[in-house]
């Protein structure tokens, strides 16, 4: 409920939409709306998801997640509001091109930029111990979020017309893109090679 509530209100500041205006667009008082913000009262799964949408934030969803009733506290809920959000699948070869209309994958990450997935292919990113991302596997990419030492990334070079998805490494001072698999060879990070965002979940797919 908190997330929901930090993301209406962010979109709102964002977009220069008061209380009244979203309670106009949503057909009900600026009151109910202000319960809801202020969580005075709790809105239903569907009421969330048709803000979101008055919102022009269609492709995030709030779903219910199920879980177990605690034995220590027989009071707890059966179900809590929990945020989900889809992010679109784009093609190694075409990155501007949306592989599918609507993402079949959702992630409780709410994304700084314009996030989108990408299927993994090779061994590349395939480590034999540790942290390890293997072909099969989706990667959530956010062009937002600053690539730093140590982040793994997607990254374009210029006589290249596909992107290479690698870790960002600092050695004496100066930065690589490094597979994690050893056996293949570490790449200079240079003005040439372009990063196009940073790998902020990894998943397999069954």
């Amino acid at each position: 409920m908190d997330k929901w509530i930090a993301l209406v209100k962010a979109r709102m500041a964002l977009g220069n939409v008061t209380q009244s205006e979203l309670a106009e667009r949503l057909g009900m008082s600026q009151g109910g709306v202000g319960h809801w913000l202020n969580k005075r009262r709790e809105p239903s799964v569907t009421d969330m998801n048709r803000l979101l949408q008055a919102l022009g934030l269609g492709d995030l969803e709030v779903a219910l997640e199920i879980r177990e009733r605690q034995a220590v506290d027989e009071s707890a809920p059966l179900t809590r509001h929990v945020a989900y959000f889809r992010y679109p699948v784009l093609d190694w070869n075409g990155m501007c091109e949306v592989r599918e209309a609507r993402a079949s994958y959702v992630t409780d990450y709410h994304a700084r930029g314009d996030a989108f997935w990408l299927p993994v292919a090779g061994d590349a990113m395939t480590a034999l111990s540790g942290r390890s991302i293997s072909a099969g596997m989706m990667i959530l990419v956010d062009p937002a979020i600053s690539a730093e030492p140590g982040r793994l990334v997607v990254g374009q070079w210029a006589d290249s017309s596909q992107p290479t998805f690698r870790q960002l490494s600092e050695e004496s001072g100066q930065l690589y893109l490094v597979p994690l698999n050893p056996t293949y060879p570490k790449r200079l990070f240079t003005d040439a090679c372009r990063i196009l965002g940073v790998v902020v979940q990894a998943m397999a797919t069954f």
